[in-house]
């Protein structure tokens, strides 16, 4: 004979909303990964034979570099970059509020990563036109390269966050994008990567006006 079914209490959880505004104390810089560096990835992997390297076009670089909100154009130009809206993922703002639990006793990183969340894919970032910048770099096994990539400055984005308030408070969240925006950053050079590039605080509330 069969058991009878039994009603199954679920407690609802508190989620509640949120958006915080972070404001800019150094410069970001974007590096997407280009079409072509994928492609150059998957044949890679695939065993395909290499072709002749093709010359490097900055300019080219450059647009790759940026995370377009704006439909891209097939052959970008300047123009076009000072028109368009740029945008950068949320996930490494989450991340970097995840790993600023380094610095806080109360705090793990289990607990952040599942007691909120960032809405969307990218973020839009709210700045004037990207720059190019020409920068050395060490790729690989130490071999120098310049790199072009867009730069930001200054610039900030809002979030629109979910939240567990079973679990996290509105001043805990805050704490952790603050201690996020000194200590990890975003983007290239940024602090946990010993640079100092793409560092960033929490607006009070005449900045986020």
């Amino acid at each position: 004979m069969a058991a009878k079914a039994q009603a199954v209490s679920i407690p609802k959880m508190d989620i509640r909303r949120l958006e915080i505004t972070l404001i800019s104390t150094s410069q970001l810089v974007s590096n997407q990964w280009s079409e072509k560096a994928k492609q150059e990835m998957l044949d890679s992997q695939t065993k395909k034979p290499k072709g002749p390297k093709k010359a490097k076009d900055p300019v080219q670089c450059f647009m790759d570099s940026l995370y377009w909100m704006s439909k891209k154009p097939k052959k970008p130009t300047m123009a076009d970059v000072k028109k368009a809206k740029f945008g950068f993922p949320v996930i490494a703002f989450k991340a970097a509020a995840v790993d600023a639990c380094s610095f806080i006793d109360s705090i793990t990183k289990v607990l952040a990563r599942g007691a909120f969340h960032i809405d969307g894919d990218l973020v839009e970032i709210e700045s004037g036109p990207p720059t190019m910048r020409e920068d050395m770099v060490r790729v690989g096994k130490g071999k120098a390269d310049i790199h072009y990539r867009g730069e930001f400055n200054p610039w900030k984005v809002t979030l629109p966050i979910r939240y567990n308030a079973e679990v996290l408070s509105i001043e805990q969240i805050v704490n952790l994008f603050n201690r996020a925006g000194f200590s990890i950053g975003v983007g290239e050079h940024r602090p946990q990567r010993n640079g100092y590039w793409g560092m960033f605080h929490v607006a009070t509330e005449s900045e986020a006006v």
